[in-house]
């Protein structure tokens, strides 16, 4: 019989699918008007037409998803808690409907860590360093294999704000003393008394990187897989075109050993990535790992559209 849960699963790969068809659709006809010049003009005006009744097909798919969403992720994260994580380039509008989201998928919100450009630049590697092996909490030990900056910063927030399987990492006082000394040293930002220890994790990212971005992708991306990995799972989202280049999801996608630790959505500005990063933080926490979206690396649009095995 199939469970309310994959029916939801089944009904977003298909709105994910139409919406992906008419965007693309749409993209192909704005490439054709571009390139049409001459005698070709009389063909423009039918063009620019189809063009914009695709426009209004896609804004229409993705109203009709901003309204069955509540109803596909209700109860979806229920009885977990989440972290909120963003980079510098996260839009506001992307962190507050994840926020939304992951309320109306049942789990509590268990605060939000924003990382400062000092750190995704790696800036004062030395002073980070320091910080970080002075507050490390009493018994726990980090990875010996994680000697750069972003797997370092993220095991050791992991080890301070997530938990695993209802064993709590670090004490209260050790989680606040942690994170002031990071905050303090400009690392990161959030609100006093606003970050409690949290089940699983999702960090929001911006667009694909410019080019002079440098080594920031690696950075955020093994941060967020190291992160999740103390914890029961993690995503890390970005909006449409962050699976490029040197970004933290092009950089995860491209190894299996982060893409083993952490999912990534590459489209979470649209309605549809939204309700792909509920579905991926439930499926993290029964130890499922994926990556979804539209673009360079994604395995499926949504959670549930994975290839099967070959027969």
């Amino acid at each position: 019989m199939i469970s309310p849960r994959q029916h939801a699963i089944s009904l977003v790969a298909v709105f994910l699918a139409l919406a992906v068809g008419l965007f693309l659709g749409s993209g192909f006809i704005g490439d054709q008007v571009n390139s049409l010049t001459g005698s070709s003009r009389d063909r423009l005006g039918d063009l620019e037409k189809q063009r914009d009744e695709l426009n209004e097909q896609v804004n229409a798919a993705n109203s009709f998803g901003a309204a069955v969403a509540p109803r596909l992720i209700d109860g979806t994260l229920k009885g977990q808690s989440v972290l909120v994580v963003t980079t510098p380039d996260a839009a506001d509008p992307d962190v507050d409907a994840v926020k939304e989201s992951i309320s109306s998928a049942g789990a509590r919100f268990s605060g939000q860590i924003a990382l400062t450009d000092a750190l995704v630049r790696d800036q004062n590697a030395e002073q980070l360093r320091t910080i970080v092996d002075q507050t490390i909490p009493p018994g726990t030990t980090l990875r010996a294999e994680l000697t750069d900056s972003g797997g370092r910063i993220g095991d050791l927030v992991g080890a301070l704000a997530l938990h695993r399987d209802g064993q709590s990492g670090a004490t209260a006082g050790d989680t606040r003393l942690g994170l002031q000394a990071l905050r303090e040293g400009g690392f990161i930002q959030y609100a006093d008394n606003a970050v409690s220890e949290a089940d699983l994790v999702v960090v929001v990212g911006g667009d694909a990187l410019p080019g002079d971005a440098g080594a920031q992708g690696q950075l955020v991306g093994r941060m967020a897989a190291a992160m999740a990995a103390r914890g029961q799972g993690g995503a890390l989202v970005g909006r449409t075109g962050s699976a490029t280049g040197g970004s933290p999801i092009a950089v995860v996608r491209s190894d299996p050993s982060l893409g083993n630790a952490v999912s990534t959505v590459d489209n979470v500005d649209q309605q549809t990535g939204r309700i792909t990063t509920v579905l991926v933080l439930a499926q993290e926490s029964d130890g499922k790992t994926g990556a979804y979206g539209t673009g360079p690396g994604a395995r499926a649009i949504t959670v549930g559209g994975e290839p099967g095995p070959a027969a």
